[in-house]
């Protein structure tokens, strides 16, 4: 026996190291958080207080770390959204949302906010005003489509006070009918302001019902293997006031994710009087392994915003981006702040490599952590000029939800390649793999694993040629041990060898051998983070600890819990594009 008898061993196991040295084991031991031992080392580190966990010759991986999701904000709303991710019909949705608005009591609303699109649907389409009308005749209903457009039913739309004086929000249009009259849809042309001020209108949960709701979204996360959150941050999510729930959780000593967390600017023209007062209030590394400041962003400032809207052209961002984004930087190379900024476009990054270099070149940069969040089409030119910088990037599934669309507006042969990811590890830029959830994408990191590997949507379309696809291994070294450099962990976790966070999944189904279709149903039957025990099911459903009840009761979560573990969409569906390449089907505006 060792001599130093570990807390937790996980043996009869099929472990995915990730570490070049030893890529497989059969047992691990845990002390004290972080991995003591592997295989037969392992085995003999089993003492008579140590917490032995058979396997069952399942697949073990390091714990998930998503590079990129809205993790705060998503816990504060999670009890008061019916999601939609991965309901594969527009009827089951719809049933869904009938019954929760029963369910609803005044003044609450049924929102449906992100994490799916229509081409995951059997029928192939958007619900209609008319079905939401129906489905919810009282209660107020919002259903947020990507970040395009949003639909409100008549109720929600009497909530709101939205009539024919009201007027066209800045960046966005109010749809109206024949006699000026809102209709219900609203639509992000091109800015996302209207549905963020839209969705920040509806009534919240008390903090006590966030407390609750902030926990059960983390053991959501966990329950697919997730360990780690590197949170970008929101609109409408205030620092310090929006983070009291977190850090009451952190007190509490009940958070079951590490979450670094980044400070994401809130009023356009004010973005450097919200980080002079950050930089003099916090700074990165303030916390613990479990809650700590990251830095900056993904927000910098509102006028580099260039939403992934592929329903409508690219925005020209406005001159005034070079003097607001430029004053920002100076002031977080100067304060050495890691940031992080939102990017689609190649045309925007061009323009923000311009502000960095000049910067570096009277304040250098000098190895300061900073990244690219998104940049789906980045070319060859930027990301040599991201390498030689000292950039990463972060890269997420958005492509899943939204190839249709982005097929449809730049053609079948500009999607192959959304964001480069070929290209960027030959450069030897970081990546890190994450969903940009929950708003936009699904949470569910599954989906990003099967779009990594398949190239696929949700709505099984083709994106990416053969050439630029992942392997298994390279798709969860992304998801892991790339991911890791994002929050500045590189090397303490991201890998299952000695010394690093004890952070690991075992997973239902063996990820590496099972079949393509299986990938996006796989769930952790037994998730470890700190070397602790946070989440387990199946076989283990006994090891898993406490939970309170959902709240509030009628919560949709309480009624139809999060992501369902259905089949995906059966894959590739040719018909969706007609013999001319064009998509058919028609977004929500024109459903109604």
């Amino acid at each position: 026996m060792s001599a130093t008898p570990a807390d937790l061993v996980i043996r009869n196991a099929r472990i995915t190291t990730l570490d070049p040295a030893r890529p497989e084991a059969a047992a691990i031991a845990v002390t004290g958080g972080r991995i003591a031992s592997l295989g037969p080392d392992a085995e003999g580190a089993i003492g008579p207080r140590t917490q032995v966990v058979d396997a069952n010759r399942r697949r073990v991986i390091p714990g998930l770390n998503d590079s990129h999701l809205h993790v705060i904000r998503a816990g504060l709303n999670y009890h008061l959204e019916l999601r939609w991710d991965g309901i594969p019909s527009l009827a089951d949705a719809l049933r869904r949302l009938k019954e929760q608005a029963l369910h609803t009591p005044p003044p609450q609303w049924v929102r449906v906010i992100g994490g799916w699109n229509e081409w995951q649907f059997a029928e192939k389409r958007m619900p209609s005003l008319e079905e939401l009308n129906a489905a919810a005749p009282e209660t107020p209903v919002i259903v947020l489509h990507l970040y395009d457009s949003a639909l409100l039913n008549r109720a929600a739309l009497r909530a709101l006070g939205f009539d024919s004086s009201t007027p066209n929000p800045p960046g966005g249009l109010v749809a109206r009918d024949a006699s000026g009259e809102p209709t219900g849809l609203l639509v992000a042309e091109p800015s996302a302001f209207v549905l963020y001020s839209t969705i920040a209108r509806a009534p919240k949960l008390g903090f006590d019902d966030q407390l609750n709701s902030s926990r059960h979204f983390m053991r959501e996360l966990n329950r697919f293997g997730v360990t780690s959150v590197g949170d970008a941050g929101g609109g409408w999510q205030n620092y310090p006031e929006d983070y009291g729930v977190i850090q009451q959780l952190a007190r509490n000593g009940e958070m079951t994710l590490r979450i670094a967390y980044s400070l994401f600017a809130q009023k356009a023209g004010a973005e450097l009087a919200d980080y002079t007062r950050w930089i003099g209030m916090t700074c990165p590394g303030e916390g613990d392994a479990m809650l700590s400041v990251a830095g900056a962003g993904e927000n910098l400032v509102w006028s580099g915003s260039d939403f992934e809207n592929f329903l409508q052209p690219r925005p020209d961002l406005q001159p005034i981006l070079e003097s607001e984004l430029e004053a920002v930087i100076r002031a977080l190379v100067g304060a050495r702040w890691p940031f992080r900024i939102h990017a689609t476009y190649d045309e925007t990054i061009d323009r923000f490599l311009g502000i960095f270099e000049r910067v570096d070149r009277e304040i250098p940069f000098d190895g300061l952590r900073w990244f690219f969040d998104h940049a789906e089409t980045i070319g060859p030119k930027n990301i040599e000029r991201t390498r030689a910088l000292g950039g990463g990037i972060a890269i997420q599934h958005r492509m899943a939800y939204q190839g249709e669309y982005f097929i449809r507006r730049y053609g079948r042969e500009a999607a192959r390649a959304c964001p480069p990811i070929r290209r960027l590890l030959a450069a030897g830029i970081p990546v890190g793999a994450g969903t940009d959830g929950t708003r936009v994408a699904s949470y569910h990191p599954w989906t990003c694993l099967d779009w990594l590997v398949t190239g696929r949507t949700v709505g099984g379309t083709r994106l990416t040629e053969d050439e630029g696809l992942l392997s298994r291994e390279e798709a969860l070294r992304l998801y892991t041990q790339g991911s890791a450099w994002f929050s500045g962990e590189a090397g303490r976790k991201g890998q299952l060898v000695a010394g690093q966070l004890a952070d690991l999944a075992v997973l239902s189904d063996d990820y590496l051998s099972c079949p393509e279709s299986a990938i996006r149903r796989i769930e952790s039957v037994l998730t470890v983070c700190d070397g602790r025990i946070v989440h387990a099911a199946g076989e283990f459903a006994k090891r898993s600890p406490p939970l309170p009840p959902v709240s509030p009761s009628w919560s949709p979560i309480a009624r139809f819990g999060g992501h369902p573990n259905e089949a995906p969409a059966a894959h590739d569906h040719p018909a969706i594009f007609g013999a001319d390449g064009r998509l058919w089907g028609e977004r929500c505006d024109c459903a109604v």
